[in-house]
């Protein structure tokens, strides 16, 4: 039996939905990635029986979604032939899968912690990082406390002279539990949780849970409302990429356009607040469309805010791009090559800028992106140039794109409410953050209410490439390289 595509945002009915034998399991899923698949979320839910893993996996070059699963019942070992034996994009995938299950990816070749500390192995054996032996190999620990308000996450490195061979990066030390809080919240607490998982991807987050839940509801949202979203979503990946170039400025110490481009996130994120009230949107994004609409003052101010960034950005953007020191410092660090990207899987602007063409906006749209396209460039050097001159042409587009859908809002259309979520069904809903690819899987119970989340930052998928960017650079480089990613602690975390 063969995994059956289906289109992200479509309900699937647990009833109906025939798990496979455990080698026909196995040996689809090799199948499907072979074929060009990419893994997107793998989970174990509770089964009558004993415990149903869930696999979605995602075509972007036909805009499919496959799903599949298997049961591993109370009597069965725990455990199967680990897929990322050889098929190195379920890596981290499976790890987390025998973190939360204690299902056992027999083979595998590196199991590790994701979010847990040394009570992670359920043997009771503490975890041991990966070291490298060797004469003048010497070892470097960062973190998990660092200076400033830098988030809690631990990078052992192994070094030769300044020479990096190998980092390992510890996560979870915040982790929250939001996965297993949301089901046992009411819907508006469920909301400041969603909007709690990464402070900056706000609408991105809230964007694809209120999806998930119309979706189960049966519920479409208004044009208007779509047109909102996309704006509010735009909004916020300028904000971010503007304020990841000034931390690359930092980084490599050049004061000027730091400066120049935190003070162009400012006029940004005070435009969000003007809106919503929030200058990290929330409150904006809810079930059945939108809390804060725009009226004929807000449409203007906000084209003033934009044609202002837009006219001051070029000048800053020439401070950073066409000083030779500046590029000195970027071009041909922290590489990822294509090959790379495509195995561990990156995901967003850091696939893109390895040459991987991946963005949901395009490859599964939704909302006002199938209405509406924006530009979605890719570069293919990999180092920090490419992912930083990258969110200079996608600040330049998603201004483009609020500028066409404010000259072509819908007419207004108030929200509805949603009606009550389908029984026994779950749904895949995917966004675009200013990261990459956001996956929420929301599954209900024979009641219509949330049994279970699974939640997937693009984090997740891009940790790995920023230790992979940083072999052969010197360690001084290491902070560029992670800032040229700017990736979330609390979004792995959760």
């Amino acid at each position: 039996m063969n995994a059956q595509p289906v289109a992200p945002g479509s309900i699937i009915e647990l009833d109906e939905s025939v798990p496979l034998k455990r080698g026909d399991w196995i040996a689809e899923s090799r199948r499907l990635v072979r074929d060009g698949a990419r893994p997107v979320a793998l989970l174990g839910t509770k089964d009558g029986y004993g415990v149903r893993v869930w696999l979605a996996l995602a075509s972007d070059s036909t805009g499919e979604l496959f799903l599949n699963s298997t049961v591993f019942s109370a009597h069965d070992r725990l455990a199967y032939a680990a897929l990322s034996y050889d098929v190195p994009q379920m890596n981290y995938f499976e790890c987390d899968l025998y973190e939360q299950t204690g299902i056992v990816p027999e083979r595998h070749p590196w199991l590790r912690p994701v979010r847990s500390g040394n009570g992670w192995r359920r043997d009771g054996n503490a975890y041991s990082f990966y070291r490298v032996e060797g004469e003048e190999v010497h070892e470097v620990g960062v973190g998990p406390v660092h200076a400033g308000v830098i988030e809690p996450g631990h990078f052992r490195f192994q070094c030769h002279g300044e020479e990096i061979l190998h980092v390992e990066i510890h996560l979870g030390y915040q982790h929250r539990g939001v996965e297993e809080l949301l089901p046992r919240q009411n819907r508006a607490q469920q909301l400041v949780l969603v909007e709690s998982i990464a402070g900056d991807s706000v609408i991105a987050h809230s964007t694809a849970f209120c999806a998930a839940i119309e979706t189960l509801s049966g519920f479409k949202p208004s044009l208007r409302s779509q047109a909102v979203r996309g704006i509010a979503a735009e909004l916020e990946r300028i904000a971010m990429h503007l304020s990841t170039l000034s931390g690359i400025a930092t980084d490599i110490g050049f004061a000027l356009p730091a400066a120049a481009f935190g003070a162009l996130r400012t006029s940004v994120i005070n435009l969000t607040a003007e809106i919503c009230g929030s200058r990290f949107g929330r409150g904006w994004i809810i079930p059945g469309g939108v809390r804060f609409d725009f009226d004929e003052a807000l449409i203007a101010r906000t084209r003033s805010v934009l044609l202002d960034v837009l006219a001051k950005f070029p000048d800053v953007e020439a401070l950073l791009f066409d000083a030779p020191s500046a590029l000195a410092r970027m071009e041909g660090t922290g590489i990822v090559t294509l090959e790379q990207a495509c195995a561990i899987p990156l995901v967003g602007l850091a696939a893109r800028a390895s040459g991987v063409s991946i963005d949901a906006r395009s490859d599964f749209p939704y909302g006002i992106y199938r209405y509406s396209s924006v530009q979605s460039p890719t570069l293919e050097s990999g180092d920090v140039y490419a992912r930083a001159k990258l969110r200079a042409l996608e600040i330049r587009a998603s201004i483009e794109f609020i500028r066409e859908q404010l000259d072509n809002l819908p007419p207004t259309k108030s929200n509805a409410p949603v009606a009550e979520m389908k029984p026994n069904g779950f749904v895949v809903s995917l966004v675009e953050g200013h990261r990459g690819e956001i996956a929420h899987m929301v599954f209900t119970d024979a009641r219509g209410t949330i049994s279970q989340v699974k939640i997937k930052d693009p984090s997740f998928n891009n940790w790995q490439g920023v230790a992979v960017g940083v072999r052969e650079n010197g360690i001084s480089d290491f902070p560029l390289c992670n800032k040229s990613f700017d990736l979330s602690y609390a979004g792995h975390d959760l």
